[in-house]
């Protein structure tokens, strides 16, 4: 019968579906392939952009943090002018280390001179530059100490004996304070208490000028 397919007939139609097929499933296998390695790739570089910017953010955010640390310090370090100073740091500490001539004016009118030299760690002498002393014999040097304040005061003292008229002497303590007007110059305060009797302390003022 000419409707009916035989045996063979059938065998070829199957066979050449098959074929057909076959391409196209490759095909569509290839094209699937290609879109997944596509998508792959897309979404890799999605994930290293977004990465980059989140990294950028964030090295943004460190360098904004660390300039506004850096300037909350300078900010803390700098005093305001209503401050107070501190009083532990001078400016220019100068060295009283040397041979000073001193001249004494005190306030009833009497007139001193002597030599102060300043040795290492606090030491020195006090020498009475009179030459009567020297002529009767008496001693015209002692041992002094010294000290160098926080804003180049200077304060230091020692016994000495002073000539009264010719043969007398008027032992006591002698006690400088002044400060540095200059780097060669002192002047301030003296006060000479007596060692004998209860006569008060006398007062007056020095100045006191570097020796070379």
């Amino acid at each position: 019968m000419s409707g009916v397919l035989g045996g063979n007939d059938k065998i070829r139609m199957t066979k050449l579906e098959a074929m057909t097929n076959a391409p196209m499933t490759n095909n569509y296998d290839r094209a699937y392939s290609t879109f997944a390695c596509h998508a792959v790739a897309e979404r890799r570089r999605v994930l290293r952009n977004s990465f980059v910017i989140r990294h950028s953010c964030f090295v943004i955010s460190c360098a904004i943090l660390m300039a506004l640390q850096t300037s909350f310090v300078a900010m803390a370090g700098t005093q305001s002018p209503s401050s107070p100073r501190d009083e532990s740091v001078s400016p220019r500490r100068l060295d009283l280390v040397g041979r000073w001539n001193i001249e004494i004016s005190f306030a009833d009118g009497g007139q001193r001179s002597l030599r102060f030299e300043a040795q290492g760690e606090g030491k020195g002498t006090l020498e009475l530059l009179d030459p009567r002393a020297k002529a009767w014999g008496a001693p015209t040097s002692w041992e002094a100490k010294w000290t160098l304040g926080k804003e180049n005061d200077v304060t230091f003292s020692g016994s000495v004996e002073f000539m009264l008229g010719n043969v007398g002497r008027d032992a006591g303590t002698l006690e400088f304070r002044g400060k540095f007007e200059a780097a060669d110059s002192i002047t301030g305060e003296v006060e000479f208490s007596p060692l004998v009797g209860e006569r008060p302390s006398k007062r007056g003022t020095f100045k006191a000028t570097r020796s070379n």
